[in-house]
């Protein structure tokens, strides 16, 4: 008997193309495979009769941003007992506000740049961004993914940044780390491997993630020698499980002056044509679809909580 796959994409955040490609790289896998039998649902008014009438195994979550990696729809997939991909509620929660999951790095003494949390009242915020974090700082959403509206400032420019992000109403002012981009991707308790990223633009922002004109560099393997390579592996599967993640995470890191600061754990990563866990994966020997298999594989023997 066929497993039936509904594929959760699309939603209403910043991030809902990046969804929907992949949907749709996942369907497209799972369609050349007669073991599936599978569609894409919208998370709208219609979502939960779908459930009820296609009556999915699995639920495989490709929401990106908020309400689909935050613990809201999961909390919804939850009350109607169906096993879904990736992290719980809670996991999913803490791992995309910023402040709390760094708060929680911190007290497991794993290193992140330092930070500062903004509601938009303080007038003397140059000056305590000056004391606290220096220059260039980066001003980021507390719970934003794929790098949307984040942005590298200087004493110049801070305030009109501010101001263009004041609809987010509190926002994470963060010290700025020079230095080399190593993401590394985690797979239940295994740790899959890192991958280096040279982007031609300031930083490792939307445009260089999803843009294959921005033509950002992938080095794998990456240049570490063998003790450095474990030490990042070695953190990101630690963070990995302070946060109580399930399936693949992906965490990315600044390496500078010998040492890995810890910017964010991503619970949903990409499954698009430039993401970067398939990449890894895929120099581990794992094909795209014996990827998604694994990650369905893993949602069937998750224990939904009630």
């Amino acid at each position: 008997m066929k497993k039936r796959v509904i594929i959760l994409a699309g939603g209403i955040s910043k991030e809902r193309l990046i969804s929907l490609e992949t949907a749709k790289s996942v369907y497209r896998e799972l369609k050349k495979n007669k073991k599936y039998k599978s569609i894409i649902a919208e998370p709208d008014g219609k979502f939960l009769k779908k459930i009820k009438t296609f009556k999915p195994d699995i639920i495989f979550n490709a929401l990106h941003g908020q309400f689909g990696e935050d613990g809201y729809i999961q909390t919804i997939l939850e009350s109607q007992s169906v096993d879904y991909t990736h992290s719980g509620v809670l996991a999913s929660s803490i791992a995309m506000d910023k402040e709390i999951s760094k708060k929680i790095f911190i007290k497991n003494k794993i290193l992140t740049p330092k930070f500062i949390k903004y509601d938009f009242n303080n007038k003397n915020i140059i000056s305590l961004v000056q004391k606290k974090l220096g220059f260039p700082a980066v001003i980021k959403p507390l719970n934003e993914g794929s790098s949307v509206n984040v942005y590298i400032c200087t004493k110049k420019n801070i305030i009109k940044v501010l101001n263009s992000l004041k609809n987010y109403k509190k926002v994470m002012i963060e010290e700025f780390i020079a230095g080399r981009e190593i993401q590394v991707a985690i797979m239940g308790n295994q740790k899959l491997g890192a991958i280096e990223l040279k982007p031609k633009r300031k930083f490792y922002d939307y445009q260089a993630k999803y843009n294959v004109n921005a033509k950002t560099q992938h080095l794998i393997p990456v240049n570490l020698t063998k003790n450095k390579l474990n030490e990042v592996l070695t953190i990101a599967f630690k963070a990995h499980k302070i946060i109580g993640c399930n399936g693949i995470t992906r965490s990315d890191f600044k390496f500078h002056d010998g040492k890995f600061y810890l910017l964010e754990i991503n619970t949903q990563p990409g499954m698009t044509k430039l993401s970067l866990v398939p990449e890894i994966a895929a120099y581990k020997g794992i094909s795209f679809i014996k990827l998604i298999e694994w990650i369905l594989k893993d949602a069937s023997k998750k224990k939904i909580k009630t």
